[in-house]
């Protein structure tokens, strides 16, 4: 396996580890609006989607690797489509950049002075998304670079396969061809003394008799 094979699957790995919480946490916040009989708001229903497609593409070439590799263009092309879904879906979802999920509670009692830190689950859920929704960019285009060295290292191993081939297959001709004017050769040259024998003996016999 080439150093760009390797190098792409390891990013493939690294791909689906990152996809896999984005799936989880936006199918929780579906499930709970399709709970209530609500709509799914579109900021997060496009990132659920584009992951949802992106785990389903990470898999298939994970498993069908050998078949990709002979694809890798068009793999590619797929992998640079998910760039850009993925764009779509976190600037959908850019307005949760700026909020704070962390809420600071201090105070004074008469026992003294308290600190209680809470955390938005649901402001922390999609904050987590849209970060691993950038990291995802970034990955799917280097899967899209290392795609296309795929390619083009395949098309090189591809190309030397065919030259041995042809190599082999004109070295076999040109033994075939080599005997075949040798036995031609033999022949032509073989004396064909059986039938002016045979009429010489003839001639003598009747001679002989004359």
């Amino acid at each position: 396996m080439a150093i760009s094979g390797f190098l792409f699957l390891s990013w493939r790995i690294f791909e689906l580890v990152i996809t896999v919480p984005i799936v989880g946490m936006l199918a929780w916040f579906v499930h709970q609006y399709v709970k209530v009989n609500q709509l799914t708001p579109n900021y997060i229903l496009i990132l659920f989607i584009v992951s949802v497609l992106a785990l389903a593409w990470i898999v298939f070439t994970l498993i069908a690797y050998l078949r990709a590799r002979h694809d890798a263009i068009f793999v590619a092309l797929i992998d640079l489509g998910f760039v850009g879904a993925f764009i779509g879906g976190v600037v959908v979802m850019r307005f949760i950049a700026g909020q704070d999920c962390g809420n600071l509670n201090a105070g004074v009692t008469t026992s003294g002075s308290y600190f209680n830190w809470g955390v938005n689950k649901t402001c922390a859920m999609l904050k987590a998304s849209f970060a691993l929704g950038i990291i995802d960019i970034i990955a799917f285009f280097v899967t899209f670079i290392l795609a296309l060295l795929v390619h083009r290292h395949h098309k090189n191993d591809d190309r030397t396969t065919v030259k041995r081939e042809y190599r082999s297959s004109g070295s076999h001709n040109r033994r075939r061809s080599g005997s075949r004017d040798y036995r031609g050769s033999r022949d032509y040259n073989r004396p064909r003394s059986s039938g002016r024998s045979h009429h010489s003996s003839s001639r003598r016999h009747n001679n002989y008799y004359v």
